[in-house]
């Protein structure tokens, strides 16, 4: 699975995660919670492979997208201390739901700028080898990924 596929994928899952929290009402708090558990781990897991591994590849292979790149380690930092705070949080704080709902929205513009305006532009300059060799990597990597949000690289403060 080549680089970009893997990364749309998770974005998949983490939209089908978004999905589910929608649908749960609010007298279902331990639902909610099992729900956002996978999302902080998807999403931390995520992050971290897409700055060590993905963000660096991408800047290397098409400079243009420098910016695109450290916009989205930013939008990571912010993403990464919710999730810390969501890890910490009872899910029958009347906080939880709207800190989750602002996540979603967060990571849901993040995901529309990375598939839209970059990642074509990534896989023009990189090409399907590249893709494919980084994917494997990406794959690999996920194996060892901390679990911890605050231990991604764009959580410490610049």
């Amino acid at each position: 699975m080549d680089a970009i596929v893997l990364l749309r994928e998770d974005h998949k899952t983490v939209e089908k995660l978004f999905k589910a929290f929608e649908k749960t009402d609010d007298e279902n708090t331990s639902e909610r919670r099992r729900i956002a558990d996978r999302v902080i781990e998807e999403l931390t897991v995520h992050a971290w492979i897409e700055e060590q591994y993905f963000y660096p590849a991408a800047r290397e292979a098409a400079p243009d997208t420098k910016d695109h790149v450290l916009e989205s380690i930013e939008e990571h930092h912010a993403v990464v201390w919710m999730l810390s705070e969501l890890k910490a949080m009872d899910a029958a704080d009347e906080r939880f739901k709207a800190k989750m709902t602002v996540l979603m929205e967060q990571v849901r513009h993040h995901v529309e700028e990375e598939e839209k305006d970059w990642f074509p532009d990534v896989r023009k300059a990189m090409g399907r080898n590249r893709l494919l060799d980084l994917g494997s990597q990406l794959a690999e990597a996920k194996e060892q990924a901390p679990r911890d949000p605050l231990k991604v690289p764009s959580a410490a403060s610049a």
